[in-house]
């Protein structure tokens, strides 16, 4: 499964590694397939810490400190809901880096405003998050396997943004 992100998972090793950080990953509709990537990477126990998956609404709740009052507002696939599971793991985890990942993965799921494949991501370092919302295509596991590689690719970017 880590083969497709071999050579991203290098370069943000070594990113990582260079700037002695440290990141963790609150997944929901990924449900922990960028943690799996992670780990697949032998010695990545020097650069990531771990994994919240909080798939239910509960679980956003009661280990990342969602406000029950954000996820009955916007939703759990909303940008105000990532931010705030970006933050919860980077206290949880006491990590400087993490990312998060809200999505509808399908089939089912979709409405008119947040369609099957609409995936919010955030990237969070020194208690500032950077959110972006994607519409992806294709079926659960291609919605799922795009979430992890921009996920990647976003966090690529803010390790660089951090190195400068």
């Amino acid at each position: 499964m880590s083969g497709d992100f071999d050579k991203k998972l290098e370069q943000l090793a070594g990113k990582l590694q260079a700037g002695n950080l440290r990141v963790a990953t609150a997944e929901s509709c990924t449900g922990g397939w960028l943690s799996q990537v992670f780990t697949s990477v032998a010695g990545s126990s020097s650069w990531f810490e771990g994994a919240i998956i909080s798939y239910s609404n509960a679980m956003k709740q009661k280990f990342l400190d969602v406000p029950i009052a954000l996820l009955d507002r916007y939703g759990a696939v909303s940008q105000p809901v990532v931010e705030s599971m970006a933050l919860g793991v980077v206290r949880h985890l006491s990590v400087p880096l993490s990312v998060s990942i809200s999505g509808i993965a399908g089939p089912e799921g979709g409405t008119e405003d947040k369609p099957v494949g609409t995936v919010w991501i955030g990237w969070c370092f020194d208690n500032q998050v950077i959110t972006e919302v994607f519409h992806f295509s294709g079926d659960r596991e291609r919605v799922r396997k795009q979430a992890v590689e921009a996920a990647l690719d976003g966090l690529i970017k803010v390790v660089d943004a951090i190195s400068r």
